[in-house]
């Protein structure tokens, strides 16, 4: 009985220490949109072409990129990963991860919450 008593404490003991891992997550870097092909979501060393859609700036990395961004308006918003809101890319604070993954959000604020997953 002791036994299990004990295992029960370590179990719940051990619960903050793996949200607090959870959520020291590797942060993301604030980066300047024009350098982000906002179709495939990679960032580069040098500037984009620059498309004008209803007066809003988006970026591509090629002519393809450059037509969807004119023909489908679908390629020119994400989803915050902290809020959950879908947010305009053309607005959108840009985020890259160590790993070259881009991430678009509503604000500074979320971007600075925002911790990469485990594995991504």
């Amino acid at each position: 009985m002791a036994f299990k008593k004990l295992l029960a404490f370590s179990i719940i003991a051990a619960l903050p220490l793996a949200v607090l891992a959870a959520a020291s997550g590797e942060k993301v870097k604030q980066v300047e949109a024009k350098y982000t092909c906002f179709v495939n979501k990679k960032h580069f060393d040098k500037p984009q072409t620059e498309i004008i859609v209803n007066g809003r700036k988006y970026y591509g990395c090629c002519e393809s990129c450059v037509t969807q961004l004119m023909q489908d308006p679908t390629t020119r918003v994400a989803i915050d990963p902290v809020s959950g809101k879908e947010v305009d890319k053309a607005e959108a604070v840009i985020g890259i991860d160590k790993a070259g993954n881009v991430y678009f959000f509503q604000s500074a604020d979320n971007l600075n919450k925002f911790r990469v997953p485990a594995g991504g």
